[in-house]
């Protein structure tokens, strides 16, 4: 087997997440970045949550309000005539407008075996400006030069935009503001400059003409990004032929940078594979995937809020090339699984 499944899992489930506010209740604990802190495995987890009293024929969009500092309920019966599509219990749409059933915020969890993890009681980073009235979602965690930087996507009805926070002790969160507009999303830091520039793994979203795949770009100070170009687009006849994404920060090894990343085909079933880019210059590639990292398998994998998803925003990994993958399963639960390098280098060609 290429990953071995925590007997654990799920890791986090929803349940085992305190609300922010008595009157919601949590229906995902997931997609969390990972790193190792002083000596304990740090989760931080994309926390969904929504108003419990949600009627059964009506739509209800929690929605933050930055001049207020509170979150606002839109609602809107089922029969109204304004709603244009239902497509899932995830989201609905007003005048071809998409609303979101919960807001997601940022929570820390902690653990020091790496599988049974304390969940705080309060968020670590909540809604507070007007790209993010819509939650923010899915961080990865990157460590340069002594701080640690968190991408994470800023949600509103403007759009979809990815931005930067930084943090030296996991206690106070500084945001350093937007830095890809939308829609750029599933962007992951390296973890060390190259020819001196940061370099990030980023996903436009074409609307009209091409793929939704994995690009690459660089910047002089993690603020400022160019040098645009497509690194790991979608392959037409694979397991990945619906889009690609950046997932774990790259890590470092005398073959390459081993990226690992999530793909879908187009049932939108997520698997995780891993590519190698070239140390040097990380915009070119050395081997990719010939078969999935990582498939939905488990039923808490196949079934859920939205099933058949395997999807990682974070792995840790040791000096002696073992590497522990924490990904979200069906948009609902935290689970890991750990493989090796010498194994995921087996999947390459």
């Amino acid at each position: 087997m290429l990953v071995d499944r925590f007997d654990e899992n799920p890791l986090i489930k929803p349940v085992d997440v305190p609300a922010s506010r008595p009157d919601y209740e949590v229906v995902g604990a997931f997609n969390p970045g990972a790193i190792v802190y002083r000596g304990q495995t740090l989760l931080l987890l994309r926390v969904a949550e929504r108003p419990k009293d949600k009627a059964e024929d009506e739509q209800v969009a929690p929605i933050f309000n930055p001049d207020t500092g509170r979150v606002d309920h839109f609602r809107v019966k089922n029969n109204d005539p304004r709603i244009t599509d239902i497509p899932d219990s995830r989201s609905f749409y007003v005048d071809d407008m998409m609303f979101l059933t919960s807001i997601s915020h940022l929570r820390l969890a902690r653990s020091v075996d790496g599988i049974h993890f304390d969940v705080a009681t309060a968020p670590a980073m909540f809604p507070a400006t007007w790209s993010e009235t819509f939650g923010l979602e899915d961080p990865r965690i990157t460590p340069i030069d002594g701080r640690h930087y968190i991408t994470y996507k800023s949600v509103s009805d403007k759009g979809i935009c990815t931005s930067l926070a930084v943090t030296d002790d996991f206690v106070e969160y500084r945001r350093l503001g937007m830095i890809f507009c939308p829609e750029n999303i599933d962007v992951v830091l390296f973890p060390e400059k190259i020819g001196g520039l940061y370099w990030a793994l980023t996903r436009p979203v074409p609307r009209y003409i091409g793929p939704r795949g994995i690009w690459i770009s660089s910047s002089p100070d993690l603020i400022h990004w160019g040098g645009h170009l497509p690194l790991l687009l979608p392959q037409p006849g694979t397991f990945h032929d619906g889009k690609t994404g950046g997932s774990c920060v790259p890590i470092k090894t005398d073959r390459g940078w081993l990226v690992i990343y999530h793909g879908s085909d187009w049932m939108d079933r997520y698997t995780l594979a891993a590519a190698l880019l070239d140390l040097e210059d990380p915009r070119k590639v050395v081997a990719r995937p010939q078969e999935p990292l990582m498939e939905p398998e488990a039923e808490y994998e196949v079934k859920g809020f939205y099933g058949n998803v395997v999807f990682s925003c974070g792995a840790t990994s040791d000096e002696e090339g073992n590497i522990t993958i924490y990904y979200g399963a069906s948009d609902e639960y935290t689970a890991g699984a750990v493989t090796t390098v010498k194994k995921v280098m087996q999947t390459l060609e």
